[in-house]
């Protein structure tokens, strides 16, 4: 389910993306927008972009660490706190 709404959010960032280059180029060959105005608006929207993906990866992570506490699951820093807790007893 994860991944399928990963899919689904990065398939429609990237449709949206193509759909605002191709509407900036429309708008510089009709004369409404300059070249350079498209390429900053382009950039602009490409870092927008970057920061949202960057907040979900977060949200995402948050997400996953609450689902693992509740369900109980071990994680490697726990495994790693266990083996040296072992190794340090076996040495005793």
């Amino acid at each position: 389910m994860l991944t399928e709404l990963m899919n689904t959010v990065l398939g429609a960032k990237a449709m949206a993306k193509e759909k605002m280059k191709e509407d900036m180029k429309k708008l510089h060959k009709d004369g409404k927008m300059k070249k350079c105005d498209v390429k900053k608006h382009i950039k602009a929207l490409e870092k927008k972009g970057e920061e949202e993906h960057k907040e979900l990866k977060k949200h995402i992570r948050s997400m996953m660490k609450q689902i693992v506490n509740e369900l109980g699951i071990v994680s490697k820093k726990d495994l790693k706190r266990l083996e040296k807790k072992l190794t340090k007893a076996h040495k005793n």
